[in-house]
């Protein structure tokens, strides 16, 4: 009996991640964030390596449509390396999703 309770709550949690989705934030904080910042704005030290790097704000995403975040995410830019190999494209939305709620 324990057995089906404890296989029906794992089986649960699975389904509850599953539904949730993936999460932007995590993957963001895991991969982006030593560069884009917390809250999408580059530390100076950054834009002194990489001048090109921007601010993650309305002036950002009003050039942006969400397949341009989704490829440049994918493909990379400048001196920011493609991520396509190191997350799903899954994973790449969520990433492209979560960006646009940051306020720097």
């Amino acid at each position: 009996m324990r057995s089906f309770v404890l296989l029906g709550a794992l089986s649960l949690a699975v389904s509850t991640a599953a539904a949730q989705g993936t999460d932007g934030k995590t993957l963001y904080e895991a991969q982006c964030k030593k560069c884009h910042g917390l809250t999408g704005k580059p530390s100076a030290g950054i834009k002194k390596m990489n001048p090109k790097i921007e601010t993650f704000d309305a002036a950002f995403f009003a050039k942006r449509t969400d397949a341009d975040l989704v490829k440049g995410i994918s493909e990379g830019k400048d001196k920011m390396k493609p991520f396509k190999d190191k997350m799903s494209p899954d994973e790449i939305a969520a990433v492209a999703k979560y960006i646009r709620t940051l306020k720097p």
